[in-house]
């Protein structure tokens, strides 16, 4: 007769099938998995390496005609940018994003905030303008300031869809639906950076942007998003319904409890969302006193040329 750990044991080696990858349930999470895990095979690794390739290029191209580009846009956009969205979806983390509810609330927080803003920050559009060609630097010109770019762009518009979309996802069944399909999976991915792009870009962002609000409205909007996370975060934390239906009970994690991750899931989506917000506002306070410094510079050269015009018309007068 097996004995009651022989059973378990027998158990946990059997490994549950994750639909929505068609792979195996992952072993138990630990820090190092999070290297071994590690995956280059999806449209993703493409998307990240061609991204980089071509902002690279942009900077080579300035360099050759003795133009500079601050390094800090560069590190920004391929460092905490485009590594960020890298590190929660090729690394061990997406191996264990529909097998554990906290994993995905950090790609969450990382792909719709953390990496867009950082994204924002690296002036991408701005670099394409000084180093495209005629045609096409006026097609994207077009781009950047046609009607569509105009009303996504529009913080009020980009507010809302930031702010609405979590709790579509995850209040409704479509969670589930992501989590048994990877084309619709991968697709979230994809979604959560678009929209992390359409809010940050027009509050942080660097690049000319058509009907930019001034920096109190952005700081004003920026503070309007701090309790959303609260709200969000202590939802999940409080409900009495498994997100994603019966999908995480499904995998028979031997060492993971759905309901206590989901409130793993929702401290991490409350605290997180709270400190990025309010570091971000501090990103946007600094812009804004910079700017003032910069306009307070360009008003007294203004002067200083208004006075020499005068000294030297009185000399000749």
């Amino acid at each position: 007769m097996l004995h009651v750990d022989q059973i378990l044991a027998v158990t946990s080696a059997v490994p549950a099938t994750l639909a929505a990858g068609g792979e195996s349930a992952p072993p138990p999470f630990t820090v190092a998995r999070v290297f071994t895990e590690t995956r280059l095979d999806s449209w993703l690794t493409l998307g990240i390496v061609l991204a980089a390739g071509l902002y690279l290029y942009g900077v080579h191209r300035l360099r050759l005609r003795g133009d500079r580009w601050p390094v800090i846009r560069t590190v920004s956009f391929l460092g905490p940018g485009l590594g960020g969205i890298a590190l929660v979806t090729l690394t061990g983390l997406g191996a264990y994003d529909t097998a554990l509810l906290s994993v995905h609330m950090v790609q969450h927080m990382v792909l719709s905030m953390i990496a867009p803003i950082f994204l924002a920050l690296g002036a991408p559009v701005t670099l394409a303008l000084r180093t495209l060609p005629v045609r096409p630097r006026k097609r994207l010109l077009a781009i950047v300031h046609s009607r569509i770019a105009r009303i996504y762009s529009f913080p009020l518009v980009a507010f809302t869809i930031f702010v609405v979309n979590p709790f579509a996802l995850y209040f409704t069944d479509l969670y589930e639906f992501t989590l048994r399909h990877e084309w619709a999976h991968e697709l979230v991915h994809a979604h959560f950076i678009a929209t992390g792009c359409v809010f940050f870009w027009p509050l942080l962002g660097l690049d000319p942007l058509p009907g930019r609000w001034p920096y109190p409205a952005r700081a004003l909007l920026m503070l309007l998003s701090v309790p959303f996370h609260t709200v969000l975060g202590l939802t999940i934390m409080q409900s009495t319904t498994l997100f994603g239906g019966d999908w995480y009970p499904s995998l028979n994690l031997s060492w993971s409890d759905p309901w206590n991750d989901q409130v793993v899931a929702g401290g991490v989506l409350w605290a997180g969302g709270e400190f990025v917000s309010v570091t971000m506002l501090a990103v946007l306070v600094v812009q804004w006193v910079r700017q003032s410094e910069r306009e307070a510079r360009r008003l007294d050269r203004e002067l200083d040329r208004q006075e020499a015009r005068e000294r030297a018309a009185e000399a000749s007068a």
